[in-house]
């Protein structure tokens, strides 16, 4: 059974390209490889059709370090596990050999990045309002800041946690807390 193209009324869409005419040839009953080939020719010849290549993306992935430390975090990965820290702690890709806390951390249930204040920890009368109604402004928060050299104070606008040493965030079962993929 040849082949058969739509016809031009029901496909608006063949019509501005110049398909009008190749549809016939191919709708005629006595197809051939020359015919074929004629309209191929034709295809390629019309100006609707773009002719810049394609850009194609790399999966490379390119390595940088971060500054000031021996830190090397590649582009577009995630931390596994993730973990939190103190300021004393190295950040970057957590790994269970490289154990690097996360500074690019989201929240799943508010859908916020995670904010991360070194040398600070979270005053006790902290409450969800409070980070609800100022994150991430941080002459807001600084309200309920205490200095602590070596802590860490961390805050979504819907949960907050003070940690002064490494700690998996999957023994932080309450926080819904992810990596967020490290760039360059």
């Amino acid at each position: 059974m040849p082949f058969t193209a739509p016809r031009a009324e029901t496909c608006p869409k063949y019509q501005p390209m110049g398909l009008l005419r190749s549809a016939k040839l191919v709708m005629s009953a006595g197809s051939s490889k020359e015919d074929l080939d004629d309209i191929i020719d034709e295809i390629c010849k019309d100006s609707s059709f773009t002719k810049t290549p394609l850009k194609l993306k790399s999966n490379f992935t390119s390595l940088t370090p971060e500054r000031n430390s021996a830190v090397i975090q590649a582009r577009g990965k995630k931390c596994c596990p993730v973990y939190l820290g103190g300021s004393a702690s190295p950040s970057g890709i957590g790994t269970n050999i490289s154990k690097r806390t996360c500074d690019q951390l989201r929240c799943t249930a508010c859908d916020f990045r995670v904010s991360l204040f070194n040398d600070y920890i979270w005053d006790q009368s902290c409450d969800y309002l409070f980070f609800r109604n100022n994150m991430p402004e941080l002459s807001k928060l600084r309200a309920k800041m205490i200095k602590k050299k070596g802590a860490r104070a961390y805050a979504c606008q819907c949960s907050w946690r003070s940690i002064d040493e490494l700690t998996d965030l999957q023994t932080e079962q309450q926080l819904r807390w992810v990596c967020g993929k490290h760039g360059e």
